[in-house]
């Protein structure tokens, strides 16, 4: 090995370590998207379920909204808003965000419904 030659990797995997930690964050955001994606289309079918069995004397509306924060888990609950419409349910999930800049940007949407026999 040349005298001049040594630490070359070194230096080469400083360089390249930002690109690899940016890469990395935009992985885990794209997957945290994905996830609320999942998560606000289960809310909503089982909105739209509440919907299709009825009440127990109560809104329609209110059993919806509850079945649907009943489907998401503890920390979505805080960042879903919930419309009830009809026989239409949507939900919006705001995904976790690394960056405070994306925090009202990124948000995904589920529609579900359920049409009166």
């Amino acid at each position: 090995m040349r005298r001049g030659e040594c630490g070359q990797a070194t230096i080469e995997l400083l360089a390249a370590l930002p690109l690899l930690i940016v890469v990395a964050l935009a992985g885990a955001q794209l997957l945290a998207v994905g996830y609320s994606s999942v998560l606000a289309g289960n809310a909503a079918e089982a909105g739209a379920l509440a919907l299709a069995g009825g009440t127990d004397g109560g809104a329609p509306a209110s059993a919806a909204e509850a079945a649907v924060r009943a489907a998401l888990p503890g920390w979505s609950r805080a960042h879903a808003s919930v419309s009830v419409t009809g026989g239409d349910v949507k939900v919006t999930v705001r995904p976790p965000t690394l960056l405070r800049a994306l925090t009202g940007e990124l948000a995904v949407r589920a529609d579900a419904s359920v049409e009166a026999p």
